[in-house]
């Protein structure tokens, strides 16, 4: 762990990045985010980093190929999230069975929830982006809120440690959980639609992209979801996966699941 630290406070400190002379008052702001999030850093390089989105790096360094402490950071959030929300399912629900513990751990560490979670904490004000990217919206792109969360969850684990990373997840992330899952942008409907389709010996669903509109950097998907070669249901959405999830409730509203 205190090798990765040392990488990460080398990479900043090597490439000069002018975070203080640049955002005086991002380097302000961050004693408030520690504040909402209930935990104070004590190397503040990790949370700098972790807030230090990709496209901020690579704009800067004119280099698209610059590594980036955020996504590795991004990577291991991922992990430590699912550890501890696996570890939170096992606990709370002695008598429940894999399959759906499964199904309520993927809404909790879903992009949606995590995107929720994100909003509560304004976290978009918070992230270095990239001009393109703030121009395009990034701050309140629910992939970019959503990894900030995860390298967020990395920031405290590898400032404190797991127990510290552990309590952050159960104390914010995983606060009103029961509540959230059941809202209605956090059901998987694609796994309805198939899961209903099998049951009765139905073919797969085939999700076609119909068009890609807008500018490369603020997209709009349009996809159709197919079974047995008839039309079931379009969806629109800023991603393909966002698409997909409207395709098929507009294909489980049709069939009147």
């Amino acid at each position: 762990m205190k090798a990765i630290i040392r990488k990460i406070i080398e990479y900043f400190g090597t490439r000069s990045l002018p975070v203080q002379v640049e955002f005086p008052k991002w380097e302000k702001s961050l004693s408030t985010l520690q504040k909402k999030t209930g935990y104070s850093f004590h190397d503040l390089t990790l949370l700098k980093a972790a807030l230090t989105h990709k496209s901020y790096l690579r704009k800067k360094f004119n280099d698209h190929k610059v590594p980036s402490p955020f996504e590795r950071m991004e990577f291991l959030g991922d992990s430590i999230l699912g550890f501890v929300v696996s570890k939170e399912l096992f606990t709370r629900y002695p008598d429940e069975q894999e399959g759906n513990l499964s199904k309520f751990k993927s809404k909790i560490v879903s992009e949606t929830y995590l995107t929720i979670k994100a909003n509560a904490l304004d976290l978009g004000k918070y992230i270095l982006l990239s001009s393109e990217e703030l121009q395009s919206g990034g701050q309140n792109k629910p992939s970019i809120l959503s990894d900030t969360m995860e390298a967020l969850i990395c920031a405290v684990y590898l400032d404190g440690g797991i127990s510290a990373a552990s309590r952050f997840v159960k104390n914010y992330v995983l606060k009103g959980y029961e509540d959230l899952v059941n809202r209605i942008e956090l059901v998987n409907y694609k796994s309805i639609l198939q899961e209903y389709l099998q049951a009765r010996n139905m073919p797969a669903p085939d999700y076609e992209t119909l068009a890609e509109e807008g500018p490369q950097h603020q997209k709009t998907f349009l996809v159709e979801v197919m079974v047995g070669g008839k039309n079931m249901g379009k969806g629109r959405g800023t991603t393909k996966k966002a698409a997909h999830q409207e395709a098929a409730r507009a294909a489980c509203q049709k069939l009147g699941i």
